[in-house]
């Protein structure tokens, strides 16, 4: 519904040759309240009024000398490129309302003038006419907000490319470490001494407690997603983000993984870094964490709005604040993982990645689902 001050505050033209009528319709409207309502006697001066200060309604008088009404509804439509001529024809001839009606005009009233007549049909043309360009400006909006949509799957597609050529790099390295690595994967199970020829039996003893315990971990994030079943069956929404924040919070603890490892095989990581370290990748979280949040949000909201979702605003609120936090999370959990398991005599290469994976889904299922709990309603 369009706002009552929003009507009285319309720019209201009246258009007939007579004087009386002129003052009596300014009258009424501006005795109910209507602030804005200019006058003019002269038809061929509309047009030029119309462009100057485009009116809200135009109250048109069909038989004027000079030029009628019909003239004056063709110069307007001129004007109105989207085709919506905002104009009440004034006739006292029964005859010549169909033909205005098809000439662009969206209603009519009757001479001699009844008030009550007067006043609605102004009133409804007004609700009308607000309502359209209402509608017209959101539309413009929806369109550039997808079009800006448009240019962040872009760059979320060239994000992709990049975190996948970083995630070969970290593969490289990765084997690279594995095979320099002089300490055994005595948590994992997996000797350095075990080959293709080792004895099924041996190698099912040596890698299956690790499995085991990677199911537990995964059993974990399971828990946190049924922690939170009521509100996934209120805002099923949700679940097409859980994958989206997943993704990307343990792309930023892969990002963060990949540097300690270097650094922890390379003896970059001199006795009071380790803690500099952390910090660094935090802060990295928090900041990658806010610009990949911003396009996840602004995705989130649009969703909602084609979805006619209520609450758009605060379900990309809630996905822009998961995303930072879970971002946060992944990047010091990435820093710390291998420092911890390097002091447990575990070999952080490749026990790393289980714990790093079962933090970020826990931290961005648990981030995303408890916000939406606590602040949408």
């Amino acid at each position: 519904m369009v706002d009552s001050a929003a009507i009285l505050n319309a720019r209201v033209l009246i258009v007939d040759d007579l004087p009386a009528n002129v003052r009596l319709l300014e009258l009424i409207l501006r005795g109910h309240g209507y602030h804005s309502v200019a006058s003019t006697m002269d038809p061929t001066a509309v047009c030029d009024l119309h462009r100057a200060n485009r009116y809200d309604l135009i109250l048109l008088d069909l038989q004027m000398p000079g030029m009628d009404g019909f003239g004056v509804m063709e110069g307007l439509r001129a004007i109105e490129e989207d085709g919506y001529l905002p104009v009440l024809v004034i006739t006292a001839q029964p005859d010549k309302k169909l033909p205005a009606l098809k000439a662009g005009a969206k209603d009519f009233l009757t001479k001699p003038f009844d008030v009550a007549e007067v006043l609605a049909r102004v009133r409804s043309m007004l609700e009308v006419r607000l309502l359209h360009l209402e509608t017209k400006q959101y539309s413009k909006e929806l369109e550039r907000t997808v079009q800006e949509v448009e240019a962040s799957r872009e760059q979320i597609r060239q994000q992709a490319t990049e975190v996948s050529r970083l995630y070969d790099q970290l593969a490289a390295e990765h084997q690279r470490l594995v095979e320099s690595s002089a300490q055994p994967g005595a948590m994992v199970g997996v000797v350095k001494d075990e080959h293709a020829n080792t004895p099924w039996w041996r190698s099912l003893w040596l890698r299956h407690r690790w499995l085991q315990l990677n199911l537990i971990t995964a059993f974990v994030a399971a828990g946190v997603i049924g922690l939170f079943q009521e509100t996934i069956d209120r805002l099923l929404i949700l679940t097409m983000f859980l994958p989206v924040l997943a993704g990307q919070s343990g792309n930023t603890g892969s990002q963060a993984l990949a540097v300690t490892l270097r650094a922890v095989f390379m003896g970059e990581l001199e006795l009071g870094k380790q803690k500099a370290l952390v910090m660094k990748e935090a802060l990295l979280g928090l900041l990658n964490g806010a610009l990949v949040g911003i396009v996840a949000a602004t995705s989130m909201y649009v969703v909602a709005i084609v979805k006619h979702m209520p609450n758009a605003h605060m379900l990309s609120l809630v996905v822009f604040l998961a995303m930072v936090g879970s971002c946060v999370i992944s990047g010091a959990c990435g820093a710390v993982m291998p420092l911890i398991l390097k002091k447990l005599g575990a070999d952080p290469v490749i026990a790393s990645s289980i714990f790093l994976t079962t933090a970020t889904n826990v931290a961005s299922m648990a981030l995303l689902l408890g916000l939406a709990s606590l602040l949408v309603k």
